[in-house]
């Protein structure tokens, strides 16, 4: 990888549970892309497992961020997930 953006998930057994907070966190990692002219990023699961967010409402909520997104510099994004339930998780989100 060229740039790692790091961006902090809000946490869910903090009572940090609006799912804006979560959307943010990609939306603004990926404003930070199109800053840097980056043309894909890959994306983990922000605040699935530790931060303790439901892995169905992450995907859910990263896969929305990121189709409102404007369509202008990042072509791709891709989830990278660790483990069959968070894959599970973002291929239903994928699918809606």
């Amino acid at each position: 990888a060229r740039w790692v953006i790091h961006t902090v998930g809000p946490d869910a057994h903090r009572g940090q549970t609006d799912p804006a907070l979560l959307a943010s966190a990609f939306g603004s990692a990926l404003d930070v892309a199109v800053e840097l002219g980056v043309t894909s990023v890959a994306f983990p699961a922000i605040s699935a497992g530790v931060y303790g967010w439901d892995a169905d409402d992450v995907a859910r909520i990263a896969v929305d961020a990121v189709r409102r997104y404007p369509s202008e510099g990042v072509q791709l994004v891709r989830f990278v997930l660790f483990g069959d339930r968070l894959r599970v998780a973002f291929d239903r989100a994928l699918a809606n």
